[in-house]
């Protein structure tokens, strides 16, 4: 049997790879992390601060860094909630909504590329299996909180 930890770093290390090489959009270049926090944003409505950095594991005072180099670009906005005033929302400016969702298209043509040289079968056996790998993750006391 094959080392399990080395299919997965390998896996991990070429999606990295991957992102990365996504990043970059006219005269625009994002990082892999920020473009982590453009997808998080785009996906949720008006998520906090503390949301986000949940959701990718960063603690908040890297993640307010990032997010203040995201406002200079002009990508990303940070509003006071109005329901509570200590908790700040995220949104995506217009750029950063452009910019999102440039990078989400690369990063789907460059999947659809991949799953290209495998049958249906095959691609939906992966799917299948990352997703059920995702699911026991995050029920995982080891690992993986308190990102789901």
């Amino acid at each position: 049997m094959e080392n399990l930890r080395e299919i997965l770093q390998t896996t991990i290390r070429r999606f990295g790879l991957l992102d990365k090489n996504c990043c970059s959009i006219g005269s625009t270049e994002i990082s892999l992390i920020q473009s982590h926090i453009l997808f998080e944003i785009d996906k949720r409505h008006n998520p906090s601060m503390q949301e986000i950095s949940e959701v990718l594991g960063i603690d908040i005072t890297t993640f307010s860094r990032q997010i203040q180099t995201l406002i200079k670009m002009e990508l990303v906005e940070k509003r006071q909630s109005i329901q509570d005033k200590r908790v700040y929302e995220l949104h995506l400016t217009t750029q950063g909504k452009i910019i999102a969702t440039s990078i989400d298209t690369q990063m789907n043509q460059f999947l659809n590329e991949v799953f290209s040289y495998m049958t249906d079968f095959e691609k939906e056996t992966v799917i299948r299996s990352l997703t059920l790998l995702n699911q026991s993750m995050a029920k995982s006391k080891m690992c993986c909180k308190p990102v789901q």
